[in-house]
């Protein structure tokens, strides 16, 4: 879809791509392949579309985002059933996807009402002398939105809206396991009343057009949301633009000894094996006091047998399966790995039908084995034995990431000390890292990513400051 010319006309005469379920193997959808023609001409149309975003009333702008987030919600059903059947999430868990999609959007919108700039006393200075001067936010020009299938309607709300909210045009190449969640959103933006013609545009493909979308010098900002080995390949090749980079991470917790067992067992379950672990803030190394190591091993269990696994479509399924028969077998390579370097296996490793990986939990991991060391995107959680706060610590920092740590306990003393302590961007004191509320600032340090999402904070990204003074 470039503008306003959609998929099925004539402008398009690409190889069509089928989609398949990951749960059946059935084709829900098909695409367009999308060529290295096909993005410059996309980046063309917003070029020339920005002429006209940078110059929209902001009432416009922000009556666009409401529409949108209006027609989303009548549809909301609709769009619940397009994430499920193209990748796969449990029903009830897409449903809560648009329902934070919508809210998102109405979160943009109401912000930019406060995205204003500050004045500033010149003659605060012995060198100055008093003039008018102020700084204003300004439009950043053409942006880039690069967006994955684990999230494939909201992590694709958190880029677009604040970038037309602020004035900007966009072209978006989304997950190309999800190109009619992505597509179907992308038509309520551009078919709004409120719309600036051709400000935002569609382009689905492989590597080549994402190489020719961040390599042109026309694009003033990339954001993306993927791999750190794609994150590394985009800084190396974008050249002089602002490069916002969301990369995953390989989240963390410490259960202390005076923790709520019981509720951290339950919740660890949940972030732990929520969206088959595709997430990424997804639990994966839980560090656990020893003197608690083994009964809470064992009520971690008992919760992960409590989770119903298969139908995504069914009601009360907590977990589906993962994206594609490739995960499937690199999660259980992992999990043989470590059972190889001395791992013993809590509960599941089992492959079931329709790319399903069961829940499985480890204990007894080491700090050298892949599970522990690199992201795993799958259903697998590791526990580690320690001594102390300390020890929890040192090895929870040990790591390239740093997007988001927990710790369970009832000391007050420890939560202080985890707020400073932990190398990462966001910490949650007795709960899972995977929590994440839309309205905060979201992102990590280290190897995590680059600069912040969330409504104000991408608006933020999403701008320039200019400085005036008037004499």
């Amino acid at each position: 879809m470039i503008a306003k010319k959609f998929l099925g006309s004539n402008e398009f005469d690409g190889e069509l791509i089928d989609v398949v379920s990951p749960y059946d193997g059935k084709v829900v959808s098909k695409y367009v392949k999308c060529d290295e023609n096909d993005a410059k001409k996309a980046l063309e149309i917003a070029k020339e579309a920005f002429k006209e975003t940078k110059k929209s009333k902001l009432s416009q702008r922000i009556e666009w985002l409401k529409d949108v987030a209006k027609k989303l919600k009548e549809k909301q059903e609709y769009f619940a059933e397009l994430i499920t059947k193209e990748v796969a999430k449990p029903i009830s868990q897409s449903r809560v996807e648009v329902q934070r999609c919508i809210e998102n959007i109405e979160l943009v919108a109401s912000e930019l009402i406060n995205l204003n700039g500050e004045t500033f006393s010149t003659d605060a200075t012995e060198s100055g002398f008093k003039t008018q001067a102020f700084y204003k936010r300004v439009p950043a020009g053409v942006v880039v939105a690069i967006t994955p299938f684990n999230f494939p309607l909201n992590l694709v709300a958190h880029k677009v809206a604040p970038a037309l909210g602020a004035g900007n045009s966009v072209v978006l190449k989304p997950t190309p396991e999800a190109p009619m969640v992505s597509y179907a959103f992308a038509k309520l933006f551009i078919e709004s009343e409120y719309a600036v013609p051709n400000a935002l545009s569609v382009v689905y493909g492989d590597a080549e057009v994402g190489s020719a979308l961040v390599t042109s010098p026309i694009p003033r900002i990339v954001s993306f949301t993927g791999s750190v080995m794609v994150g590394k390949i985009i800084t190396q090749s974008a050249g002089i633009k602002k490069v916002a980079l969301e990369l995953g991470g390989n989240a963390a917790t410490f259960v202390e000894s005076t923790a709520d067992l019981d509720k951290a067992a339950a919740r660890c379950a949940i972030g732990a094996f929520a969206n088959s672990g595709q997430v990424c803030i997804s639990l994966q190394r839980i560090y656990v006091d020893s003197k608690i190591y083994d009964e809470f091993a064992e009520k971690l269990a008992n919760e992960s047998k409590k989770l119903k696994v298969g139908n995504p479509f069914e009601e009360d399924t907590f977990m589906g399966p993962l994206i594609n028969g490739d995960s499937v077998k690199r999660a259980k390579s992992w999990v043989e790995s470590a059972i190889s370097e001395g791992a013993k296996v809590v509960a599941g490793n089992e492959v079931k039908e329709g790319n399903i990986f069961a829940p499985t939990i480890l204990k007894d991991v080491t700090d050298d084995m892949n599970v522990i060391c690199e992201e795993v995107f799958a259903p697998i959680v590791s526990l580690v034995k320690v001594n102390s706060y300390e020890e929890a610590m040192q090895k929870m920092n040990n790591s390239p990431y740093g997007l988001q740590f927990s710790i369970f306990t009832n000391r007050i003393d420890l939560m202080k000390r985890a707020i400073e302590d932990f190398e990462c961007g966001g910490v949650v004191i007795n709960d899972i890292p995977t929590l994440r509320f839309d309205i905060q600032p979201y992102g990590g340090y280290k190897l995590s990513g680059i600069g912040k999402e969330g409504p104000k904070y991408a608006l933020e990204e999403m701008t320039e400051i200019k400085s005036v003074v008037i004499c």
